[in-house]
């Protein structure tokens, strides 16, 4: 799938890696959000992870939350 980026910063950054590491944009761009992707799992834990996204989008867990899943409700979740 394409992606279309249309800041001028976006673009020099990226150009300015492809030509750096000798690659193309494209490859610059996989390589550029591959190690992005890396240093973030490196900061943070998935438990981290989570507690910074309900934060931001003001989710809360109440004590039902904390409860683990039925095997009911997986077996239903893999039904077709």
């Amino acid at each position: 799938m394409p992606i279309n980026v249309n800041n001028p910063e976006a673009d020099t950054l990226t150009r300015k890696f492809a030509h750096m590491a000798g690659v193309s944009i494209t490859d610059a761009i996989v390589i550029a959000m591959k190690e992005a992707i890396e240093r973030r799992r490196k900061v943070e834990t998935p438990l981290q992870t989570a507690a910074r996204l309900r934060e931001k989008h003001g989710v809360t867990l109440g004590s039902s939350a904390r409860k683990p899943l039925s095997r009911e409700a997986f077996d239903k979740m893999w039904e077709n």
